[in-house]
């Protein structure tokens, strides 16, 4: 069954009594809005100047690597800031950051995915290139997060990228896919796979155990790691194919266009106000408040429900009551709670790339984590790991001057950042080689015929 949120050093008085806490989640020199900005988020994506669907060169954009500075920088304050002030009220941190930041971040994953392949629908070789490149991608990506898994203790953070792995291998089919149709995907795998989750856990009792996974799940439990990352754990990757979804249809529009973005802002603003107030309608209004507390959580009172709904889930809600899906509890993955995510997350990448179409300077520090994040994110895990820092805080203060200066200097003087780079290699070389395969191929075809 889920477990509520937890966070860094979470004081145990801050978990409702019911239910144990789980775990937490989250350039180089800019010179121009339209120039373009090293590759750096998770996916590892290649610098996007290739040319886009409607005709010329669609660099990528610095609001965009700013808008994942924004992310990291969520992730990083859910990590290391308790959820609770003193007085018991929710922090300002989780406020603004539970569940919005992972949800950010994977809203651009699917961006960067869209940027890999050009921004364009890719079919024949070019579908089995950029196929055989995420999957490569994928693998490294796992890889990274679960070496990572035997550093940061799951009551730390919740490490993201192994679900990241398995997201973008399921990313696979849906590289030809249109705007319309990721569009409409998005909407449906929001509303009905969450309610699917719901049903298959209340009649079959699965449930994650909100720890980070590592090679030694894989090898020990290949199944069970399957069955945790995809549906059960911190951030499932079947309902949040939503998020890689709506980020793919946003990274093949026309984002040199002032009037698309600010369609996809306004989408966004719908979205948020939509999700909430249904909400507020199925639970205020007609009653589903109540029965939050009902079932194998009726030791549950009034007050845990609120905290519980306030600090949010670790990924899923409980299934004892088909009402937690009427809620937009951080973290819970109910079809609300995505929509509401989804929504925040467009506004945020719209509003950042029409900042950065009048000015860079002001975005260049975010842009410049935002441009290497696997490798920032990496670097801010295994401080959170050390247990050396003073907690709290200080600790983000600290976090943030040590990845932003980093990735300021690294950025003069190499394209992407180390892990990056690694990446990007990799899956170059895969890349050429399938799509040298099918030049091959094709050219003994025409030489039989």
């Amino acid at each position: 069954m889920s477990t509520p949120l937890g966070r860094h050093r979470r004081p145990e008085a801050a978990a409702p009594p019911a239910a144990p806490p789980g775990t937490s989640a989250g350039t180089g020199p800019v010179a121009h809005a339209c120039a373009p900005v090293r590759s750096g988020d998770v996916s590892g994506t290649p610098p996007s100047t290739a040319t886009g669907p409607h005709g010329g060169s669609r660099p990528r954009l610095v609001g965009i690597d700013a808008a994942r500075g924004v992310a990291l920088l969520g992730m990083m304050a859910v990590h290391t800031i308790d959820a609770y002030d003193d007085d018991r009220t929710l922090s300002l941190a989780w406020t603004l950051s539970a569940g919005k930041a992972a949800a950010l971040f994977a809203v651009l994953a699917g961006v960067g995915v869209a940027f890999a392949s050009g921004g364009h629908r890719p079919t024949g070789r070019s579908w089995r290139a950029d196929a055989a490149s995420l999957a490569v991608r994928a693998l490294l990506i796992g890889a990274v997060g679960l070496t990572l898994g035997y550093v940061v203790p799951s009551a730390y953070a919740a490490i993201i990228l192994a679900y990241y792995a398995l997201l973008f291998l399921f990313a696979i089919p849906l590289l030809s896919l249109s705007i319309r149709t990721l569009v409409v995907l998005t909407g449906a795998i929001a509303v009905v796979v969450p309610v699917l989750s719901h049903a298959v856990r209340a009649s079959t009792g699965l449930s994650g155990d909100g720890r980070n996974p590592t090679f030694t799940d894989l090898l020990d439990d290949p199944l069970g790691l399957l069955g945790e990352l995809a549906l059960t754990g911190v951030y499932p990757a079947l309902p949040w194919l939503a998020y890689l979804c709506a980020g793919m249809a946003v990274g093949r529009s026309l984002l040199s266009s002032r009037r698309t973005v600010g369609f996809i802002v306004l989408i966004g603003a719908g979205l948020v106000v939509g999700a909430r107030t249904t909400s507020w309608l199925l639970l205020d209004v007609l009653g589903g408040r109540a029965e939050l507390g009902t079932g194998a959580r009726a030791s549950m009172t009034a007050d845990d429900v609120e905290r519980v709904l306030q600090s949010g889930w670790a990924g899923t809600t409980p299934p004892d009551t088909g009402w937690w899906l009427a809620t937009t509890a951080p973290h819970s993955s109910t079809p609300l709670d995505m929509l509401y995510t989804i929504g925040i997350a467009l506004v945020v990448l719209g509003v950042f790339i029409l900042i950065g179409r009048t000015t860079t300077a002001l975005l260049r520090p975010l842009a410049a984590a935002g441009s290497m994040t696997l490798t920032v994110y990496s670097l801010h895990l295994l401080m959170l790991g050390s247990d050396v820092l003073p907690g709290g805080p200080a600790e983000l203060v600290i976090q943030l001057a040590v990845v932003v200066a980093f990735a300021l200097v690294w950025s003069r003087y190499h394209l992407r950042g180390p892990l990056e780079e690694l990446v990007a290699s990799a899956t170059g070389a895969v890349r050429r080689k399938v799509a040298a395969a099918g030049r091959t191929e094709t050219a003994g075809d025409r030489s039989g015929s």
